[in-house]
């Protein structure tokens, strides 16, 4: 199976075999939106884009790994485009809004399409929700991105938060990937706005939380998340874990999204 790197490729030509790859992935992504994910088949991606059934299931095993590959694609375009903020702000808030609205610049061309499988990514037992272990990948390097937004600021951090404070910042992310969605405003307009004060509410967060009395409470919100939503252990070590204090025999957190869809088959 080749590799699954959908993203740019810092102006290397690519292969024939990736040429097939991007083509079969461009093409499912303008059927999604002409045709909504549920009513397009992997049959249909496969002649619009002129390959056999056989070849695009090659590239691709069913239809989630073609949105998979689109989570791979948009989470590499933003890692390469927020370099310009990073290497030039040094205040946590700048560094943080500026990579906001990069990602709201990128995403804008699908936003459409973004809206017609929502609703697929919304069950947290379905493949395509940002939690599940097969979104592990973009989620992690999403994450990353995240960790050089903080760890490249003037802001100090405790040693106790450099692990989950990237995490939650991402959290903060999807929820405004969320109102994205359903942002029906003149270019988005009020989801910049939301990335902005965003930014500014969370740079003041973790301001704060180099006050020591404050640190347990940060704590408290990641363990929240990691208990309750699925695959969130999955993308950084779970700090409960590393407390020796905990009793033994814990029931391991963060539950996996345990649900996968049937691959179509011609």
């Amino acid at each position: 199976m080749p590799a699954n790197n959908d993203g740019p490729d810092d102006g290397a030509t690519p292969s024939k075999s990736e040429q097939t790859r991007a083509l079969i992935l461009e093409t499912a992504m303008r059927l999604f939106q002409e045709h909504g994910y549920d009513k397009t088949t992997m049959r249909a991606i496969a002649k619009e884009a002129g390959v056999s059934v056989g070849n695009a299931y090659y590239y691709f095993a069913g239809k989630e790994h073609l949105i998979q590959g689109f989570y791979d694609r948009i989470a590499e375009e933003h890692r390469l485009a927020v370099r310009e903020v990073l290497d030039r702000e040094t205040d946590l808030e700048a560094r943080l809004a500026g990579v906001l609205r990069v990602w709201l610049d990128i995403a804008k061309p699908y936003h459409e399409f973004a809206v017609q499988f929502f609703k697929n990514a919304a069950d947290p037992d379905s493949p395509l929700s940002p939690f599940s272990p097969e979104s592990e990948h973009a989620r992690v390097q999403a994450i990353s991105v995240h960790k050089e937004v903080l760890f490249g600021a003037k802001t100090k951090v405790a040693p106790e938060l450099r692990d989950v404070l990237p995490e939650l910042m991402w959290l903060s992310q999807m929820g405004l990937v969320l109102y994205w969605v359903f942002d029906r405003t003149e270019g988005r307009e009020r989801s910049y706005r939301l990335a902005e004060r965003g930014a500014r509410l969370t740079a003041r967060g973790v301001s704060l939380a180099r006050f020591r009395v404050l640190r347990p409470l940060v704590l408290e919100v990641h363990e929240l998340f990691t208990d309750f939503l699925p695959g969130m252990t999955h993308a950084l070590p779970d700090p409960a874990k590393k407390d020796k204090g905990k009793e033994k025999g814990k029931d391991e957190r963060g539950a996996s999204a345990a649900g996968n869809a049937d691959d179509e088959r011609p």
